[in-house]
């Protein structure tokens, strides 16, 4: 079932955002990125509260990355939750996501270690995968300096659940860390040109021209795109990853990837609960004035915290 319209609420807060557009060129993104922070300077001035943050720095593969390590009001050790942002692998950082992350805590009672990784198209695939595995085993490795009991999950939103997904598969096929659970939120997984939703809705949130300069930044060449670890649909198992919480929108030009994975996941036997929020647009969850979001997030948070309240 899909919804006839937007949701008034996310309509509203798209009509906010229509009179920015992303440039297809470095020196504009240069330029787009700190105008982007500016504000998100201005709009973390009164987050949601949550018991500490830290910012810190963990170690890459290519030098250290900046992370934030969100903590509940209540005494610790906590799970971890392991979150990367979305932005289409050029876009997005710790502060564009401060109060999903801030929500997420909240809700789901566990820390949640956000990180940056690297970006192209200076930093282009496989760089990003990089990172974000290498922030699964860091915090994998180190549950003192986390305030982390051991029990992981990943996370993420848009490119950020493309990593989350990604990091799952990996440790599964390589005898990596113990993942308990995985969270993708409208992920960028699994899109074809020809699906419903790439022909029906970009153009809301994600111009077709905007999801192309995205693929060649990040990509570069077709060969990467047919990589499982750029993209999990094409890995021939996922047999051997966690169980999910895969969420998609009913207006994203994303949804169909998101739903195809969820039952490819489910096809291969994993435990996976989808669900499409159908009068909802891409990045939703990120929309602090939309009531679906704040539903959203609550209902991935209490998969999370099951998951990794349960031995």
């Amino acid at each position: 079932m899909y919804a006839a319209e937007i949701d008034p609420q996310a309509k509203a807060a798209l009509e906010r955002q229509s009179r920015f557009s992303i440039p297809h060129g470095r020196r504009g993104l240069k330029l787009f990125r700190y105008v982007t922070r500016a504000m998100m300077w201005v709009e973390n001035r009164n987050p949601p509260r949550v018991g500490r943050t830290i910012d810190r720095t963990i170690p890459g593969p290519a030098g250290e990355l900046d992370a934030r390590l969100y903590l509940p009001e209540a005494n610790g050790p906590f799970p971890t939750i392991v979150f990367f942002h979305g932005g289409g692998y050029v876009l997005g950082s710790i502060e564009t996501h401060d109060w999903l992350c801030r929500q997420l805590t909240r809700e789901s009672g566990c820390a949640v270690l956000s990180v940056d990784y690297r970006l192209a198209p200076e930093h282009p695939f496989p760089a990003a995968v990089e990172d974000a595995y290498a922030a699964v085993e860091w915090a994998a490795a180190n549950p003192d300096a986390i305030a982390g009991t051991g029990r992981l999950a990943v996370a993420g939103d848009s490119a950020g659940g493309a990593l989350a997904a990604v990091a799952a598969l990996m440790a599964a096929e390589r005898d990596g860390p113990e993942i308990a659970y995985q969270a993708l939120l409208y992920p960028s997984v699994g899109i074809e040109p020809d699906q419903p939703s790439m022909r029906d809705h970009a153009g809301i949130v994600l111009e077709a021209d905007d999801m192309a300069w995205f693929r060649n930044c990040y990509y570069e060449s077709d060969v990467h795109e047919r990589n499982p670890y750029a993209d999990p649909t094409n890995a021939g198992d996922v047999s051997g990853v966690a169980p999910a919480t895969v969420v998609t929108a009913g207006f994203d030009p994303l949804r169909d990837g998101g739903r195809a994975y969820a039952e490819q996941l489910v096809g291969d036997g994993v435990a996976t609960r989808y669900e499409n929020y159908e009068a909802m647009v891409h990045g939703f969850a990120t929309m602090r004035e939309v009531d679906r979001a704040h539903d959203a997030i609550a209902d991935v948070a209490t998969d999370l915290a099951d998951a990794l309240r349960n031995d």
